[in-house]
């Protein structure tokens, strides 16, 4: 068909609108794609060269020196010491085999820690070192080094890793520090960076783990450079970490020490504290462990031999034991009747050995019983009626918030793994416990520190260190962080008498040196050195009538988890008070035969600051005592101008 002029022309200018169009379009999308290459290549160059730098630069955390821990003295008791180890690069290495079978032709390894360095050998990337053997003696690494030539792969290197020079002396008490495990990582709920570095220390129980955070210190870095399969090329830049703070203790090493050597063979704890300010000079717990077994992870003999141990090794008796205080609790009786008003120093009860309730008769230690006591005498003698004979007068709420004030029966705040609270019972507690109500037979037994009562070593020396000083005094741990020396909380006067304290004080002095004081026997003779104490023995078991039939006359002849414990506090020197100390001997029978003597060596060691002269003792144990000091092995000491510490 035939087109005309006029459709032609129409068909044209429609051709020409429609290319203007798409040519605008072109043009503008083309100068928008100009734009954005000029704002790529000029205007964000820096962040694309970033993102290219991170391509081949790599970010690797170092981990920071863990903070040191020191005694009061600035003698070191946990240390970083240097690691000497062997690392290798399985790619390197060749044939890895052949390069381990020349490394032990020079340095004898350890063939377990070498079968798990080859299972990680072969789960990681052939370019990521592994560590195959540490702690290397000098000798050793030096020879690993000469020889480096000819062991491709193999790289000596020297690390950070704990010890505790100390050994058991300070186990309980600071700890240990372990490889982070899984468990660690779940119960953290913003995990630091630091612990994904494969095996990171940090502390696990003691002060190690109560002050993880301050002794971990902040992670460094290194640049390094990697290629394209993230192997490492060279090292483009370093910033070192923050150490982490160093900690001083309260406590003496050499008091420790000795406190701890003093318990050995014993399954039993002794604090010894400071009156004045409530420093903790000594905690010991026995037996101890070695913690720098925990440092690379303990072998599992090692842990079976110290799990599966009747005397608890791992347990920190000092705080985490609580026990039936026995007759040291009549202190707190005789302080509450005293400040209520319900018994006078001149009242006297009778004791026949016994005292009846109802159908019930609750016996005194002397079966033959005291005669009339007073309240010295009850405490000299240690008289159990006395108290039972008081306390129902008093009752027993009123005894235990003069327990409460004594500082018995509440958590003291220490950086300790499971401090104990203890217990000082009241009608409440029981019918919230047990459903029931307060009798009058659990007020006699909490008389006399049995029964629902419980308290740990360490709250039954706070409670003698309150009745010497009259103050409201509470252990402490901590003396420095950081280098900044912590302040000392000022010790309120307690709200009780200074008669009633004078009176309870000079009972104490007469148990330990009166004529028929239940520590007489563990006296301190040397003048202006006396010490003031009192007994106990808390009951584990009582005997039954069919044991008594088949010969069992007493606790010694009962196994010995069924046996009594033995307890003593005590301070001294008696007429101004300076340390305040307890001793609880698992299972050890009488307090005045197992407790009393261990207090008094420990109270004269504190007082002269070294093994005390043989004149202090008795004369007839003189000789006793000499050999004692002369088996005993006490650690060498150690100067504090040679102390180690971190400028």
């Amino acid at each position: 068909m035939k087109q005309n002029a006029r459709d032609i022309e129409e068909a044209s200018r429609l051709m020409n609108r429609r290319g203007f169009v798409v040519g605008g379009l072109q043009l503008a999308f083309m100068g928008m794609l100009g734009l954005r290459m000029r704002q790529m290549q000029i205007e964000e160059a820096d962040q694309y060269r970033l993102l290219a730098e991170e391509n081949r630069v790599n970010m690797r955390l170092l981990a920071p020196p863990r903070g040191l821990i020191f005694d009061r003295n600035g003698v070191i008791i946990a240390d970083n010491a240097q690691n000497y180890r062997i690392i290798v690069v399985r790619e390197d290495a060749g044939d890895v085999d052949d390069v381990i079978a020349k490394l032990q032709s020079i340095v004898e390894l350890d063939n377990s820690e070498l079968e798990r360095a080859i299972r990680e050998m072969n789960r990681r990337s052939p370019f990521v070192p592994v560590t195959l053997a540490d702690r290397l003696s000098w000798e050793d690494f030096s020879k690993v080094a000469v020889n480096t030539p000819a062991l491709p792969g193999i790289t000596p290197d020297v690390g950070l890793s704990r010890e505790y020079p100390m050994g058991e002396d300070f186990a309980h008490v600071i700890g240990y520090v372990g490889p982070v495990s899984d468990f660690d990582l779940n119960r953290i709920d913003d995990p630091d960076p630091l612990l994904q570095i494969p095996k990171f220390q940090i502390g696990k129980v003691g002060v190690e783990a109560k002050l993880e955070q301050d002794l971990r210190g902040k992670a460094g870095n290194r640049r390094i450079e990697v290629n394209a399969a993230g192997r490492v090329m060279r090292e483009l830049g370093r910033d070192e970490g923050q150490p982490g703070a160093d900690i001083q203790l309260t406590v003496d090493y050499r008091l420790q020490n000795f406190v701890q050597t003093r318990l050995k063979g014993e399954s039993a704890a002794a604090v010894v504290l400071d009156t004045t300010n409530g420093d903790i000079l000594a905690i010991g717990s026995a037996p101890a462990f070695d913690p720098n077994k925990f440092v690379r992870g303990i072998s599992g003999p090692d842990y079976r031999e110290l799990t599966e141990d009747i005397y608890r090794p791992l347990a920190n008796k000092t705080v985490q034991g609580t026990y039936p205080p026995g007759s040291t609790y009549k202190m707190v009786t005789a302080l509450a009747a005293l400040e209520e008003g319900l018994v006078s120093p001149d009242e006297t009860v009778w004791c026949p050995g016994h005292y009846q309730l109802g159908r019930r008769r609750f016996h005194c230690w002397k079966r033959g019983g005291h005669g009339w006591v007073n309240l010295q005498k009850s405490l000299v003698q240690s008289c159990d009626v006395f108290y039972y004979d008081v306390s129902q007068r008093v009752g027993i709420d009123k005894i235990s918030a003069m327990a409460n004030k004594l500082g018995l029966g509440i958590q003291h705040d220490l950086p300790m793994s499971a401090v104990a609270e203890g217990l000082a019972p009241t009608q409440a507690w029981k019918r919230a416990r047990h459903g029931e109500g307060w009798r009058v037979g659990d007020t006699l037994n909490a008389s006399i520190g049995q029964g629902f009562t419980l308290s740990s070593p360490l709250q039954l020396a706070v409670m003698s260190a309150r009745i010497a000083s009259g103050n409201a005094v509470s252990p402490r741990l901590i003396r420095a962080q950081g280098g900044i020396e912590l302040p000392q909380l000022s010790a309120q006067p307690l709200d009780i008498s200074a008669r009633s304290l004078r009176m309870i004080r000079q009972a104490m002095h007469n148990v330990s040196n009166g004529q028929r004081g239940t520590a007489r026997g563990s006296r301190i003779v040397a003048e202006g050195m006396e010490m003031a104490g009192k007994t106990g023995t808390s009951q584990v078991y009582s005997i039954t009538a069919a044991e008594r039939a088949a010969g069992v006359r007493s606790a010694d002849d009962l196994p010995w988890d069924k046996r009594d414990h033995a307890l003593f506090v005590c301070f001294g020197p008696s007429e101004a008070p300076k340390y305040a100390v307890s001793v609880v001997v698992e299972h050890g029978g009488g307090g005045s035969r197992a407790a009393a003597p261990v207090a008094r060596d420990i109270m004269l060691f504190a007082q002269y600051g070294g093994i005390p002269p043989l004149e202090a003792y008795p004369s007839s144990q003189r000789e006793r005592i000499r050999t004692m000091y002369e088996e005993m092995v006490l650690r060498d000491p150690v100067s504090p101008q040679n102390a180690k510490s971190r400028a």
